[in-house]
């Protein structure tokens, strides 16, 4: 039998009567990955996906990372495939983990049974099959306590397997289990990566960015439209929206007081995202909003720009440093992308002395003296959509 992938699930084995449901588009999402990788066959059992190879073509290197992406994995591995029988795993063991064990200085092997018919128990595998690894490989020593290498074999009801351990997986749950939300993905640092943490949790994502040009380049357009891309490996395929939000901010910027220039801007950034989450039949809004981190982030700023929503705001990155914000945008690849030094809408008409504790009535007021529902509609009307494909990891 030929060299496979298998896959551990994540939080989908704690499902109920629903279980099946998210393990479809967990299969659906990993059969959509591998597409440029080759022709697989893609199953599930005992709460493992079992990725097989159709063809000897395929590349198994590239799948293998592709699949280190996709959101409901805990763990995977490269493995090989081979009849339950004791010799045969054995034969199997010691040619396909012969580069493994050349490498290692000691190693142990340790088995999982899911199928008891088995007429050996684990342990007994183990041992059978450690013993005779060690004479095909004498310069490796056993040691069961600390070993340099773990040889995995598992029983299961189709076949065994021998592999030399898993590797961590993107946790999570399936992209498309949990509904649709819109993310407001600005080029900065945060807004990639809390976009990033509630894909994990199993949401489509239709991202949208608020664009002020002359104010803001192309080039600051297309470092986002990058950045939408770089997330498409976690996200799947995207459609950001592209807004045009020159007009709000020259009308805030000649007819409001400055102090709360930010916050009607952002009160007008909430006021279109609801609309076009409505307009998708999305149930959320997602922001990169940190508490406390910049003068709009302040608890009173938070609750005035969210008092125009009709839909749930959410905001995974609330609590986190930003150090730790830091360390995930470089994990997923987007932090060398949000340095680059483009402007971005948000650093446009940035009032001289930000309000930190907006009154909402007061913004009320300011706002009156605009055309509120009429500037929403110009721009609902003139925004622009960009595909945004899977690319590769």
């Amino acid at each position: 039998m030929q060299d496979m992938i298998l896959l551990k699930q994540g939080e989908i084995v704690l499902k109920g009567l629903n279980r099946r449901r998210f393990e479809q588009r967990l299969v659906s999402n990993i059969a959509r990955r591998l597409r440029p990788y080759g022709s697989f066959q893609v199953y599930t059992l005992q709460s493992t996906v079992y990725v097989e190879p159709q063809s000897d073509g395929c590349d198994m290197d590239g799948a293998l990372e592709a699949l280190k992406t996709v959101f409901g994995i805990v763990a995977l591995t490269r493995a090989a495939a081979c009849a339950k029988d004791r010799d045969v795993i054995v034969e199997k063991a010691i040619s396909y983990l012969a580069p493994a064990m050349r490498q290692a200085k000691s190693f142990k092997v340790e088995t999982r049974r899911s199928d008891k018919s088995f007429p050996m128990t684990s342990i007994q595998l183990s041992q059978y099959v450690g013993g005779l690894l060690a004479e095909a490989f004498p310069d490796v020593a056993v040691d069961v306590h600390t070993p340099e290498l773990v040889v995995n074999v598992e029983v299961r009801d189709r076949a065994a397997y021998v592999h030399a351990g898993a590797e961590p997986g993107a946790g999570g749950m399936p992209v498309g289990s949990n509904g649709t939300a819109v993310t407001l993905l600005s080029g900065g640092i945060d807004s990639p990566v809390s976009s990033y943490m509630i894909a994990k949790r199993g949401v489509r994502l239709i991202p949208v960015h608020f664009f002020s040009f002359p104010y803001t380049s192309e080039a600051a357009k297309e470092k986002v439209i990058a950045l939408g891309r770089r997330l498409t490996p976690y996200c799947g395929q995207m459609r950001l929206a592209i807004v045009p939000f020159t007009r709000i901010q020259e009308e805030i910027r000649d007819k409001c007081p400055e102090p709360y220039f930010t916050i009607l801007m952002r009160r007008f950034m909430m006021r279109i995202a609801d609309r076009l989450a409505r307009d998708n039949g999305c149930g959320a809004l997602v922001t990169g909003e940190n508490l406390g981190q910049v003068a709009s982030q302040t608890m009173q700023a938070l609750a005035v720009t969210e008092e125009v929503c009709t839909l749930p705001v959410l905001r995974p990155l609330i609590g986190f440093d930003k150090t730790e914000i830091v360390d995930r945008a470089r994990k997923i690849g987007t932090y060398e992308l949000s340095v680059l030094p483009y402007e971005d809408c948000c650093t446009v008409f940035t009032p001289r002395h930000p309000e930190l504790r907006p009154d909402l009535e007061r913004a009320r007021a300011a706002e009156a003296e605009l055309d509120v529902e009429r500037l929403v509609e110009e721009t609902v009307r003139g925004t622009e959509y960009v595909r945004l494909e899977e690319a590769e990891p």
